[in-house]
């Protein structure tokens, strides 16, 4: 029998997760699960999303920027087949962790008028698409790369060490185009990084870093065709597990499970309905 070559982590540490991670091209694939409950437990609906992505180190006058490229995008509803979106693949740009218009550097107007064949989109299906993206950095650049202020992953350095985020209680303002109004946001709670232990990933020792954002909420005011807004009022908690690879720093791999309840009430109705709705994300990458 032929031995096995692996790298030997020592558990007692420390562990260097402080370093940027090395540039090279690598590619992703992340699937996103929703799905909707009514209060009374029954199933309301599924949606089930697609991304793939490729990232692509490049240097720019500026200096070392970080491009990715949507190669694919769909969605499912239900049981029904997968609706791809055109409009999106191929789709490029550069992230930018400071910038904030547009978030992160995604453009967002890319996702205000997209259409299955002759068909506008609901408005659900496109700002979920967007959503997407947001999830996708969170993981793979915010969460999981060194912070030039406050705690983050680079103060990890041995087995149950944690670290609050500085991301924890910020209120972020929640904008897209003309149908998410001015005072909706999404607030989180102390997110907390917590070294749990090593795992492997391709043959490829990781550490094995947990998150949890607590108790989050959100208010959404949102304006449809007719001119009427609806207000949308609740509570998330969402937490996961992230897989860094410890020589290249990179993710090799995340999840994330999110349990959010709210309320929503159209202007001048007295109809208000209120939805649980579970969200279960796997992001996998490869070079």
């Amino acid at each position: 029998m032929t031995a096995t070559t692996q790298t030997p982590v020592d558990l007692r540490g420390p562990f260097n997760l402080s370093s940027e991670r090395k540039r090279e091209a690598r590619s992703f694939r992340m699937r996103t699960d929703y799905v909707h409950f009514g209060l009374d437990g029954k199933r309301r609906k599924t949606e089930t999303y697609f991304l793939n992505m490729e990232y692509l180190p490049k240097t720019s006058a500026a200096g070392l920027v970080d491009q990715y490229t949507c190669s694919e995008l769909r969605f499912q509803v239900n049981d029904n087949q997968p609706v791809a979106i055109p409009e999106l693949t191929g789709l490029t740009y550069v992230f930018n962790m400071a910038l904030q218009s547009p978030v992160w550097g995604i453009p967002q107007e890319k996702f205000w008028n997209l259409t299955h064949g002759q068909n506008p989109l609901p408005f659900e299906i496109r700002y979920a698409l967007y959503v997407n993206f947001l999830d996708f950095h969170s993981f793979n650049d915010v969460f999981t790369r060194p912070m030039p202020f406050g705690d983050g992953i680079q103060n990890l350095k041995a087995i149950g060490q944690r670290a609050v985020h500085p991301a924890s209680f910020i209120q972020a303002p929640v904008g897209f185009g003309s149908e998410v109004q001015q005072g909706s946001f999404f607030k989180n709670g102390e997110i907390s990084l917590e070294l749990k232990g090593v795992s492997s990933i391709d043959n490829a020792p990781c550490a094995l870093v947990t998150y949890d954002a607590g108790e989050s909420t959100l208010r959404m005011i949102t304006q449809g065709s007719d001119g009427k807004r609806t207000l949308t009022e609740g509570g998330s908690h969402y937490k996961g597990d992230l897989y860094v690879d410890l020589v290249t720093r990179s993710v090799r791999k995340a999840t994330l499970d999110e349990y959010q309840i709210s309320q929503s009430r159209p202007e001048e109705s007295t109809s208000i309905t209120d939805e649980y709705t579970v969200r279960h994300i796997l992001l996998l990458a490869s070079t």
